[in-house]
């Protein structure tokens, strides 16, 4: 089988619970080789990410491991053999990596729930919006890398269909990345949003009493089971994707909480437009 150069974060998660798997039946590699009729380093490379597996095969390795989740077998198997080469693929050598994850994970997510404090939330930008994000990084990107970025961007939202909670902190609102025009268009923008069906938009003013989770900014990404759900924060050189079922816990816990102390989404709504009106 041939060796992936640079296996996507979708692949590399496929063999993340793999061997999480392995290691919960209490199996080494070489152990795991032997059940196959492989060797250490092919299971080392299925691990990693850097070869596939096939459906026959997942389903003894999952059968050795004493794994009796038939959704998430199913869920890994689905993993295993999909084929699809995403809208993305386009971007592929001309974008880091972490943007063509970041999309793949978008065309298999189930939901998404946001939570912003100091930014709007990137699928729910304007261009305008999204260009003055961009144009803020150091080092500065050349105007084609500029505008590679935001027509990424762009693309991604007109490709997405999942409900989509957001949380969004009064700061976000106030804060101008770019100019007074960008910053009011923004506001129309996520006014309109608020209006789909399958988006629930809420406000956390900045006078709310005791909230302490300022740093709980995150994007959290439905699976199709909840093990394989994940969350994306950001990092210094780009997005941090976090799958550990405890940290997960811990994610979803922060986003009822914040949830529950936001305001309701007619609210919201009327928090928006009052700051439009500001403008």
């Amino acid at each position: 089988m041939v060796q992936r150069r640079e296996p996507t974060a979708r692949q590399v998660r496929l063999g993340i619970e793999l061997r999480r798997l392995r290691e919960a039946a209490g199996l080494t590699a070489i152990q795991s080789a032997a059940l196959l009729g492989a060797n250490r380093v092919q299971i080392s490379h299925i691990e990693s990410g850097l070869i596939g597996v096939s459906e026959e095969r997942l389903r003894r390795l999952a059968s050795h491991y004493a794994c009796t989740d038939v959704e998430f077998i199913d869920a890994l198997v689905a993993m295993a053999t999909d084929r699809t080469r995403g809208w993305w693929e386009e971007y592929r050598g001309r974008l880091p990596t972490p943007f063509l994850d970041l999309s793949e994970l978008d065309h298999h997510a189930a939901f998404q729930r946001d939570v912003a404090i100091l930014y709007v939330p990137g699928l729910l930008q304007t261009e305008d919006y999204a260009r003055a994000v961009f144009s803020s990084r150091l080092p500065e990107l050349t105007p084609g890398e500029l505008e590679l970025r935001v027509r990424h961007r762009m693309a991604r939202q007109g490709k997405v269909d999942f409900p989509h909670e957001i949380v969004i902190h009064e700061a976000a609102l106030r804060i101008r990345v770019g100019d007074r025009a960008a910053a009011r268009a923004q506001l129309a923008r996520l006014l309109e949003l608020s209006e789909e069906d399958r988006i629930t938009l809420r406000v956390i003013p900045f006078d709310l009493d005791g909230f302490a989770r300022a740093s709980s900014a995150m994007t959290y990404v439905g699976g199709p089971v909840s093990k394989l759900d994940t969350v994306v924060r950001d990092a210094p050189h780009g997005s941090m994707l976090i799958d550990c079922e405890a940290q997960l816990t811990s994610y979803r816990m922060r986003f009822r909480r914040v949830e529950a102390v936001s305001l309701e989404p007619d609210r919201s709504r009327d928090f928006i437009n009052r700051l439009a009106k500001e403008l």
